[in-house]
């Protein structure tokens, strides 16, 4: 649970960068293949925005902060002082850092009970948000059926090149109507369009 922040400012070079490493794939193969065996009649069009509404940041985040696994990240100065414990992007690298170290302790099979039970709530409230349709599709036909035109996306970064940050704002109308985070561009604008999708949903209802 070291943070590059606090190995650099105490000459440690030991982080939990390569656990991480070592998490997301593991944690993204044991999702991957529960995906796969839960829905066998779904292709892989729909299985990848399905996967993507378990695996990203925001999602991880939220289950680091279920674990509080915000209290024993090892943090630098900086970070402490700017809310470091409550970054979504930190907490996510903490939660595969933490599954990395669980999978070279227990090995798979005893990793993917423990990942599956972590993700269970967070996979049924993906579906039932509709995460296993095309966010950015799901708006586009919205916008499109309310004579609004084409949505666009304003992406802006931040952080180091091995650990970005992404957030994008879906605009409508010329008007930004919501933003997402995630840790690549892809997937900030399919957050970014589902709060889009259901802010206009509503509307549309009103």
């Amino acid at each position: 649970m070291t943070h590059r922040s606090h190995a650099y400012e105490s000459g440690s070079t030991e982080t939990n960068e390569r656990l991480e490493f070592l998490g997301d794939s593991v944690l993204g193969l044991i999702v991957t293949e529960e995906l796969y065996r839960r829905y066998p009649d779904l292709d892989e069009s729909r299985l990848s925005p399905l996967r993507s509404g378990v695996v990203n940041m925001r999602a991880l985040a939220d289950i680091a902060r279920t674990l509080k696994l915000g209290e024993y990240i090892r943090l630098g100065k900086g970070e402490e002082v700017t809310g470091g414990r409550d970054k979504n992007s930190l907490l996510a690298d903490a939660l595969e850092a933490l599954i990395g170290a669980i999978y070279l302790e227990t090995g798979i099979e005893k990793t993917t009970k423990i990942v599956t039970d972590l993700i269970h709530d967070t996979l049924e409230s993906a579906l039932a948000r509709g995460a296993g349709l095309d966010g950015k599709t799901a708006l586009q036909e919205l916008v499109a059926a309310q004579g609004k035109g084409a949505p666009e996306y304003v992406v802006t970064e931040s952080g180091p090149d091995h650990d970005k940050s992404f957030v994008a704002v879906a605009m409508v109308a010329g008007q930004a109507l919501a933003q997402g985070e995630g840790k690549s561009k892809r997937e900030a604008e399919q957050f970014a369009a589902r709060n889009a999708f259901d802010i206009l949903s509503v509307t549309s209802t009103d």
